[in-house]
């Protein structure tokens, strides 16, 4: 589908939406999202329409699109950007091409646990990402969970880097992922998320590597009976704003615009938590072997080469390093 005519459907669509909700609002937001009606990500942003909608007194509304009804994430951010959509929930993955300051919280193990990643971007480190957005045509808003990510596979419990070896494991299509399976000594085979199933069920792969409740909704526990919490990975999702529609607000609307944001974030983050635990159980009930005791420090430690390659600049080691420190 060529640009001009995704344009014309995304406007098409955008258009749908005010129309519907018109009498309700004086304005309302065309929000996108990826994830299915009822995912954690899509209730928030709809929570946060219904506290911006009663700080505006009803003069801005917001309509969440979501399962990719306005194409993936690299289209939506595309169209964030130029102002066709007006908001966007985007895993922090997809932005490491624009904007350099997301590839630190996206790097292997930089997180030591899910708390010391809400630390992090709950404080200074994190408006500093969010303020990054600014120069690309976006307002950073609000950072969202994305779950920690750990590695599943259907031949044999991983105890430690030596079970590692040999094993072929589906990644996003991601270099720096490609290289941070490699590092641990496995087989990186980059592939879309709906043919993982297959490819492990046939052999192709040996496994791929996500959180519980992705692990569970899609059915990979079915194929894949062993899950590791090694928790490679704990990269956080987004909330940004296109920088057009901002600029067409006014300060006190802006300012309505992110306290509503923010306030999301613990309706969120506690939604995430109850679909978490209930993947767990499930997938525990399922007779699945789970290692949940894995010493993490051989993996972390063969991670060094990834950082050589991905944290060049100065500005960037300095956060890397301040993301360290902090408690």
């Amino acid at each position: 589908m060529n640009n001009i005519l995704k344009t014309a459907i995304f406007a098409l669509l955008a258009g749908a939406a005010m129309t519907v909700t018109a009498s309700a609002c004086e304005r309302t937001l065309r929000s996108s999202d990826t994830h299915p009606d009822g995912y954690p990500t899509v209730e928030a942003v709809k929570a946060m329409g219904k506290m911006l909608e009663e700080k505006t007194g009803g003069k801005l509304c917001i309509e969440v699109f979501f399962g990719a009804q306005l194409g993936e994430e690299k289209d939506s951010i595309e169209q964030t950007q130029f102002g066709v959509i007006d908001m966007d929930r985007v895993s922090l993955g997809p932005f490491n091409n624009i904007v350099p300051e997301t590839q630190i919280p996206s790097l292997p193990y930089i997180f030591r646990s899910v708390e010391h990643m809400h630390h992090v971007m709950d404080g200074p480190i994190g408006q500093e990402i969010l303020d990054a957005f600014q120069p690309h045509d976006l307002v950073g808003l609000a950072f969202y969970d994305g779950g920690s990510r750990s590695f599943y596979n259907s031949q044999r419990p991983i105890t430690s880097m030596d079970d590692l070896k040999g094993m072929k494991f589906r990644v996003m299509q991601s270099d720096m992922f490609v290289d941070m399976v490699s590092a641990l000594g496995a087989n990186a085979t980059p592939m879309p998320y709906g043919e993982v199933y297959s490819a492990i069920q046939t052999g192709v792969i040996d496994g791929a590597e996500n959180n519980w409740p992705s692990y569970d909704t899609s059915g990979h526990y079915e194929v894949a009976k062993y899950y590791t919490l090694d928790q490679h990975l704990i990269v956080p999702e987004v909330l940004v704003m296109s920088k057009k529609t901002w600029d067409s607000l006014t300060p006190e609307e802006q300012q309505a615009v992110r306290d509503s944001a923010r306030a999301s974030v613990p309706v969120m983050r506690d939604l995430w938590d109850k679909q978490e635990a209930e993947s767990e159980a499930k997938i525990e009930a399922s007779g699945v072997k789970v290692v949940k005791d894995i010493d993490k420090t051989p993996f972390i430690e063969a991670m060094k080469p990834v950082y050589d390659k991905y944290v060049t600049s100065d500005k960037l080691k300095d956060m890397v390093k301040r993301i360290q420190a902090t408690e």
